[in-house]
C-alpha cells in the first residue's frame, strides 16, 4: 500500500465519493433511504456519466463519443 498503482491505491474511489458528497449528500437531508438512493442514481447516470472523460472511449465523454460516432444518415432517420 502506497506505493503508485498498488491494488490498495483508492484515489480514484475517494475523488468519485468526493464528488458524490458535495453535488448530492451535502445539499440537503434526506427523509428516506429511497429518496437519497434515486437522487445518487440519479446524479450518476444523468451527471456524472455524462461528463466524465473516459479512457476507454479515447478520452473523451460519452456524449462526445456518441455524437462522433453517429452517422448522418443515422441521425436523419
Amino acid at each position: 500500500m502506497g506505493r503508485v498503482g498498488a491494488a490498495g491505491d483508492n484515489a480514484a474511489m475517494e475523488s468519485f465519493f468526493a464528488l458524490l458528497q458535495n453535488n448530492v449528500l451535502d445539499r440537503r437531508t434526506w427523509n428516506t433511504r429511497e429518496e437519497l438512493r434515486i437522487a445518487i442514481v440519479t446524479w450518476i447516470e444523468r451527471t456524472y456519466h455524462r461528463r466524465r472523460r473516459q479512457t476507454g472511449l479515447g478520452r473523451l465523454t460519452p456524449v462526445e463519443y456518441e455524437a462522433i460516432m453517429t452517422t448522418p444518415a443515422s441521425q436523419a432517420a
